[in-house]
């Protein structure tokens, strides 16, 4: 039997007339016996028990399963074996009871590969059923998250539930007063900014006037200039070398801190600031 390589490999049918050898030969269920392809049915190889083919099966109340009845076992046996061996009354709830699409009639029971979750409303539903018109979705649920008076206005709602007029009264009050409110605060910014520009024309006439009409003249020669820097500039290039040539002092200019003017002697820079600035020379 078999080949060389591999002598066991292969069967021969049992029946007396065949006796061919098969590499995939068929067990009978009932004889017990090895058969051929030709050989295979109860009825080809006359098998003496081929004529109980009923299948017999009982569901267990523990666990819900099958259990199949053998024709040539007692019943009791067959059962006692099934409840000390694999009934598992866990089982039981899983099979019993399955979890169905939660939609009016609809029948389909949710499995791993037919279950979807509603991101809305975070409810399980077969793919019938998942989309949202589908399954009348409520939508997310409703967040008490808002601006920070609403809790006033629903407390003070929840108090006066006889007034129907209560809220609305609650809710003219709060507006009022975030326009006051808000009149005060554009109130006190205009205030502001006046008194800035008031400041800044003062300072910009003082200086007008303290300057000589912004024209700065020249000691030596009274040439004009708009500026206390155009005038260093003029007495450094003009009358600087004559004076070093003609051994005349040089002449130093110091200029107002308040309207910047040009003043050769200090005493003088000091009378204009008490006079024009309302400032002392006193320590």
């Amino acid at each position: 039997m078999g080949t060389p390589a591999f002598p066991n490999l292969g069967k021969h049918c049992s029946v007396d007339d065949c006796k061919q050898i098969d590499f995939l030969p068929f067990t009978c269920d009932r004889c017990d016996q090895v058969y051929c392809l030709q050989h295979r049915s109860y009825k080809q190889h006359r098998c003496p028990h081929g004529d109980n083919q009923g299948v017999t099966v009982v569901i267990c109340p523990l666990c819900a399963k099958g259990v199949r009845l053998k024709p040539d076992e007692d019943p009791n046996i067959t059962w006692e074996s099934h409840v000390n061996t694999i009934c598992d009354p866990k089982n039981y709830e899983k099979v019993t009871k399955k979890r169905k699409c939660p939609v009016v009639g609809c029948k389909e029971i949710l499995v791993f590969s037919n279950t979807v979750k509603c991101k809305d409303c975070s409810t399980d539903h077969c793919l019938k059923h998942r989309f949202g018109p589908d399954h009348k979705c409520p939508g997310p649920p409703k967040s008490n998250t808002g601006f920070p008076f609403m809790g006033l206005l629903t407390s003070s709602s929840r108090k006066e539930v006889p007034r129907p007029k209560a809220p609305v009264q609650s809710t003219s009050s709060v507006w009022s007063r975030f326009v006051n409110a808000a009149e005060t605060g554009m109130a006190k910014l205009s205030n502001d900014f006046n008194q800035v520009l008031q400041v800044g024309q003062g300072s910009k006439s003082s200086s007008n006037s303290g300057g000589s009409g912004g024209q700065e003249v020249c000691p030596q020669c009274n040439a004009r200039f708009s500026s206390v820097t155009a005038l260093v500039e003029h007495v450094q290039k003009a009358h600087e070398k004559s004076n070093n040539r003609m051994g005349v002092r040089k002449s130093t200019i110091d200029a107002c801190p308040k309207c910047s003017r040009g003043f050769t002697d200090p005493v003088a820079l000091v009378e204009h600031v008490e006079k024009e600035h309302g400032g002392t020379s006193r320590a």
